[in-house]
């Protein structure tokens, strides 16, 4: 059961980061475009605007796999930002301050760091093609005798 698992992991990595990814990118267009019934943030104004911007294409790069790590950083250090500076001030605890969605999106984005893009990531195909043209460079490189 437990090498099923494993190899299951990536797949469950890749969907995991696609889901964030796609939830992420959403908040984003609601706050910059007023996209799913929210209000636009007017265009430059702190920290509203940047937000969403980090939550736009921070989100769109994950969910599409591609620089997932930095996109990834980037995203989780925003999300303990407004922890920190928008919630936190109100109440100690993420359910008294209404900062459970600021903080699961923290900590979801921080595993991403570490664990990089999983199954289904723009990343693969590139480190695919990348080791294939290696492995074909060295195969025509002649051997000295």
């Amino acid at each position: 059961m437990s090498a099923r698992l494993n190899n299951a992991q990536p797949y469950a990595i890749g969907l995991f980061r696609i889901v964030v990814g796609l939830l992420f990118a959403c908040h984003g267009a609601r706050s910059l475009f007023g996209a799913f019934g929210g209000e636009e943030v007017a265009a430059g104004t702190w920290p509203g605007w940047y937000a969403g911007v980090i939550e736009l294409v921070g989100g769109s790069l994950v969910l599409l796999g591609l620089g997932t790590r930095a996109a990834s950083f980037i995203a989780s250090g925003a999300m303990a930002y407004a922890y920190f500076d928008v919630h936190q001030s109100t109440a100690l605890m993420p359910i008294q301050n209404q900062g459970e969605l600021a903080a699961a999106f923290c900590w979801a984005f921080f595993l991403l760091i570490f664990t990089g893009s999983g199954a289904f990531g723009v990343d693969r195909l590139f480190a695919k093609r990348s080791s294939s043209t290696t492995k074909q460079s060295r195969d025509k490189t002649p051997v000295a005798a």
